[in-house]
């Protein structure tokens, strides 16, 4: 690994990271795909957005049911 990063002018770290990330990717290591985690990032982001826009709803509903009474 080390002689490999060094001919291609990276450190060892990274290189193997990237085997790593590969190897996971094509099956065959155990981990989570890349695609998966990117999935599961966007999904979680969007949770998020609608957990905050939701929270303005319940607001707002109770602000204007208030000024109702």
């Amino acid at each position: 690994m080390v002689s490999i990063a060094d001919k291609i002018g990276w450190t060892a770290r990274p290189l193997n990271e990237w085997v790593k990330k590969t190897e996971v990717d094509a099956g065959k290591r155990a981990g989570v795909p890349t695609d998966v985690a990117e999935k599961l990032k966007t999904l979680e982001r969007e949770s998020r957005e609608l957990r905050q826009a939701n929270e303005i709803l319940r607001k707002a509903s109770a602000h204007f049911a208030q000024a109702e009474l």
